[in-house]
């Protein structure tokens, strides 16, 4: 349960944008969905772009705590790399419908595509540093071809014409592509 009105108001974004797309966010509906009094959401961001900003930073929140411990453990970088992904196509598929939203409405909020570039920045700077951590002979390459591998498999499995990949499908295919980068990995 989220322990304050920002959070609870920003899942309730969060879920919405997943659901009904960028035009079924509301300051209403997220009162509604978030079973709060009328009024309540425009309290905490009173703005569209303000309520924008406080889900793209939620989703910032939960997906950094994700990523954090990725190959950081000394375990096998495939395996937390194919759970990653399947938690983003399985558990967390709203989480990813919603940041997908908020990435296209970025392409025409500037100020929402500043915070967005400054989180995907982070994200490929952690990911250069657990290919460099796994050996990568080119970690600046490798991680951030790495960030571009795993958004193509989301996106294709969430938004495009592909399956959703079991994690016995995602494990074969995520060793299968650090094998390519990482000499001593193998696809078995």
């Amino acid at each position: 349960m989220p322990s304050t009105r920002a959070t609870l108001v920003a899942e309730a974004a969060i879920t919405l944008l997943a659901e009904r797309g960028m035009r079924g966010l509301t300051h209403r509906a997220v009162d509604e969905a978030a079973g709060l009094p009328p009024g309540s959401t425009s309290n905490v961001a009173r703005s569209r772009a303000a309520l924008l900003e406080l889900a793209l930073a939620r989703l910032t929140e939960l997906e950094r705590r994700t990523i954090a411990g990725l190959g950081r453990d000394g375990g096998d970088l495939a395996e937390a790399l194919a759970r990653f992904l399947h938690g983003a196509l399985h558990e967390d598929r709203q989480r990813t419908l919603a940041r997908y939203e908020l990435a296209l409405e970025a392409t025409r909020r500037p100020e929402l595509r500043a915070i967005y570039d400054a989180i995907g920045r982070d994200i490929r700077r952690a990911t250069v540093s657990v290919m460099a951590a796994a050996g990568s002979t080119d970690p600046d390459r490798h991680g951030h071809a790495l960030v571009a591998f795993m958004e193509g498999v989301m996106f294709d499995a969430v938004a495009g014409a592909g399956r959703v990949p079991g994690l016995d499908d995602l494990r074969l295919t995520v060793r299968e592509y650090l094998a390519a980068m990482l000499p001593a990995t193998s696809p078995g």
